[in-house]
């Protein structure tokens, strides 16, 4: 299995509510520095956040990718998601490529689980970061992590 996971791009400082803030136009451009990291690949799906960045950042990156499946949204990727319930959705969907974008704290405490099979050791994600983990399977400590790319 291949796991990109991605933080969204810089988002407002105020709205109604954390959900409801939006990409700044700093953090479109870092999505799509980070999208182009995902050409080429053979990505199955885009699983997103509720929240409005998550959506904005999944949507830039499939229309930058000419991806052909519509973006996925759930509800276990939100900032203060559980981590072990993710990876339980990731391997019940039975998928081989995916890419993941959630937010802080989340995205970091995701990377560190899945590469160190505990929580003590959470990933810097910054805005836009992107990490690619491949495995076997979606386990806490049995993926490795392949590269971790912030776009500047």
């Amino acid at each position: 299995m291949k796991l990109w996971i991605l933080r969204h791009g810089e988002a407002e400082s105020r709205a109604n509510s954390d959900a409801e803030r939006r990409l700044t136009g700093h953090g479109r451009e870092q999505v799509l520095r980070s999208a182009a990291r995902l050409l080429a690949q053979p990505l199955q799906a885009i699983i997103a956040s509720p929240y409005v960045r998550a959506q904005q950042t999944a949507t830039l990156v499939r229309e930058a990718l000419g991806f052909g499946e519509t973006v996925r949204t759930v509800p276990w990727l939100t900032p203060e998601s559980d981590v072990q319930k993710v990876i339980s959705e990731l391997d019940r969907l039975g998928l081989e490529h995916v890419l993941l974008v959630s937010h802080q704290p989340l995205v970091g405490a995701l990377v560190g689980m899945l590469e160190h099979g505990h929580g003590q050791q959470p990933a810097a994600m910054h805005t836009a970061s992107l990490a690619e983990l491949e495995g076997e399977w979606p386990l806490a400590g049995l993926m490795t992590l392949c590269g971790l790319h912030h776009p500047g």
